[in-house]
């Protein structure tokens, strides 16, 4: 595996393979609005953040992870024009409330778009956005999904995908396993403050683990940094990042505090197999 910022490396098939952090903040992004503090001021790119999501590229297709309320801007920046799927997290506002900005790449395709996610979360989204999932209204240049239920592991193409609940807060909450021979196993789990034991069980022998470390304070529905450092040294990945960074972060100061096979991730990083 090798790290880059922006830009993949091509495989020689001349398909790109990547996990990519389009976004790795909390809620309010950061900087917040309205806050003078030293990381919302700081001239560091790193410290920069847009809400919380990532895509995955590769032989299976390519994968986006959360609709939320930065997804034109994540795009844009990284020059994404293609979409194969949709997962989803949760119902937070912060993971799906860029919905409407996903009809961009259904104008692309002949065919509906799958939207993958358990019933409660595709609910949600339906109720929030009845015209979309209306048979009546299925009109070209609009979003037309196809919501696909999942609560047990599933093949998207050549990729395996386990669904990995987690408790946040009251909202049925998963992360993601991804098992493919080209990445070997990533498991995404942005937003979680508790792993259920049933739920350990599905995420040994990783090569990568990408968890939720808010902030050094406790948290009600997030974990700290201490909490996400100990879920590490449980399972034991070969090489772990922490993601849903609020702006008590700074990402040079806590990177030289982590132990050496954790980083801070930073929207934009890439990581290229």
């Amino acid at each position: 595996m090798q790290l880059f910022h922006r830009d993949a490396m091509m495989t020689d098939a001349g398909t790109q393979t990547r996990f990519l952090f389009l976004g790795t903040s909390t809620s309010v992004g950061v900087p917040v609005i309205g806050c003078s503090c030293p990381v919302c001021t700081s001239d560091d790119p790193r410290d920069d953040r847009s809400r919380a999501s990532i895509f995955l590229d590769g032989p299976w297709g390519k994968l986006l992870i959360d609709s939320g309320p930065d997804l034109r801007q994540q795009a844009l920046r990284e020059k994404l024009t293609t979409v194969d799927a949709v997962l989803y997290t949760h119902e937070h506002l912060d993971h799906v409330a860029g919905f409407d900005e996903l009809r961009a790449f259904c104008w692309r395709r002949e065919k509906p778009l799958p939207l993958y996610g358990s019933p409660e979360t595709l609910a949600c989204l339906a109720r929030m956005h009845p015209w979309a999932f209306s048979n009546k209204d299925d009109q070209p240049g609009y979003i037309r999904p196809e919501p696909r239920e999942v609560e047990t592991a599933f093949a998207f193409n050549s990729l395996k995908i386990t669904p990995i609940e987690v408790r946040h807060g009251s909202v049925r909450t998963y992360g993601y396993r991804f098992d493919h021979p080209t990445i070997g196993s990533i498991a995404y789990l942005p937003d979680v403050k508790v792993i259920p034991e049933e739920s350990l069980k599905l995420l040994h022998n990783l090569d990568i683990l990408v968890i939720d470390a808010l902030r050094h304070e406790a948290h009600q529905t997030h974990m700290t940094v201490a909490e996400a450092l100990a879920t590490i040294d449980l399972l034991k990945p070969r090489k772990s990042y922490l993601t849903h960074l609020s702006h008590d972060l700074p990402w040079q100061e806590t990177t030289n505090a982590l132990p050496p096979n954790v980083s801070l991730a930073y929207d934009g990083l890439s990581l290229t197999f």
